[in-house]
Parts: C-alpha cells; structure tokens; sequence
C-alpha cells in the first residue's frame, strides 16, 4: 500500500519508487519537482554508487539558481569522470521545474545506475510544457495566452540566460504552439467557442443526395427540349 501511494504521490515508475526508497537517502522526495531541481539528491544517488567522484559534503542543500548551477555543474564533471551522461535538455528542465522534467531525470539516473530500462527513458523529446495539465481542464479554465508563456518560462530560466533574443525566440515559440493548438481545438470542438460553420461548412456537411441531383438534371433536361420543341 505504501508504494502504492508513493507511486500516485510522486508520478514514477512502481520499480523506481521501490529503488529510491532503498537507498536510505537524507529524506524522501515528496514533491520530485522540487526536491530534485537542486541536484543534491542526485548527488546523493550517485554518491551511494560512486562515493569517492560524489562527497555529499561539497553540494550545496540550497534552492537559489546559484546553488542549483554550481551543483548540476559538480555532477556533470563527476559523471564525465565515469563516462556517464545525462541530457542536458533533461537537467535544465529539472533545474527550472519544468512538467515531467524530473520525472523523467530520475527514470534517466535509475536506468544508468540499474541498468534496467523504463519506457519513459526510450520516448520521444519531451517539451517539458503544462500542455498535458492544460488538455485535463475544462475549456474555460485553460491558460489564455499570455498565460501560458508565464507558465512555461520561469524566471530562474530567464536570470539563467538573461539574453533578451533568446528569451523571446522562447516566448515566441510558446505563443506559437499555443495558438495552434487553440486552432486545432477549435476546429475539433467549434461548438465550445461558439464558431459559426460557413457556407463551405455547410455544404460539405449537408451534400445535395446523387439522386435529387440527377432528378434535377432530368427536370433541367425536359424543360430545355419543351423550350426547343416551341421554338
């Protein structure tokens, strides 16, 4: 019972659950958003495989940007040391709390650690947005648009890489993704926002039947050969 509902709590893997609760870590991830974006709990895993390239004792337990940078960079540099990798599109995305980023962080380190493969692992890139969280609430409730950049470009993402382009290109690319997928809603569901079909709508849902069409034919068709008839 009690995996179970750490497994519901935390949104890993049962097995990977089990793994962590085995390592008799300093304290137990409630939130895994948080509690790894610093990376002093992944220091801690590793240290509990490699500990002479992981001393706990020189990271930092902090949460500034500082601190998360100066221990994901200690990590890196201790993982190089061994030959192992982490994504740095994963790492990122678990430094600003990106959705599913640590998630997926925490299923890469089980899988190089363990050597057991998790199907999170083997999926396709990840954008690490709340699209997911989004596409669950009623369609009133959904993010507007300037909404959506606020939720998906942090601030510690911003003070990380101050460069204005780049964190415009972002929001840019933000925007972008959330009108399309506003699109494709709409088209889906026009009645949720109240779009009226047009005429080529309408015709295509409400096509003339071949029969009363050839019926209208054969009138147009008698008509004509009376009128020539007359004449």
């Amino acid at each position: 019972m009690y995996y179970s509902q750490c497994h519901t709590k935390t949104g890993l893997p049962r097995e990977v659950v089990k793994w962590l609760q085995s390592l008799d870590l300093s304290f137990y991830p409630k939130n895994v958003r948080r509690d790894f974006s610093n990376g002093y709990l992944v220091a801690e895993i590793f240290s509990y495989y490699y500990p002479q390239d992981f001393p706990e004792h020189s990271y930092d337990k902090g949460t500034s940007l500082s601190a998360k940078q100066k221990n994901w960079s200690k990590i890196q540099r201790a993982l190089q040391k061994q030959n192992l990798h982490l994504r740095k599109e994963v790492v990122d995305g678990t430094i600003h709390c990106k959705p599913g980023a640590a998630e997926l962080l925490v299923n890469e380190v089980y899988a190089i650690l363990t050597n057991q493969r998790i199907m999170d692992v083997q999926s396709p890139e990840r954008d690490f947005t709340d699209q997911e969280y989004q596409e669950l609430l009623p369609t009133l409730a959904r993010s507007t648009a300037s909404k959506a950049i606020k939720n998906n470009l942090s601030i510690t993402e911003i003070m990380a890489e101050p460069n204005f382009s780049t964190n415009q290109r972002k929001a840019e690319l933000i925007l972008h993704r959330h009108l399309e997928h506003k699109a494709a809603e709409r088209a889906l569901n026009p009645e949720h926002f109240k779009v009226k079909p047009n005429l080529g709508h309408l015709a295509a849902k409400n096509p003339v039947p071949s029969s009363q069409g050839n019926a209208d034919n054969h009138s147009s068709g008698g008509t004509s050969s009376k009128m020539c008839s007359t004449t």
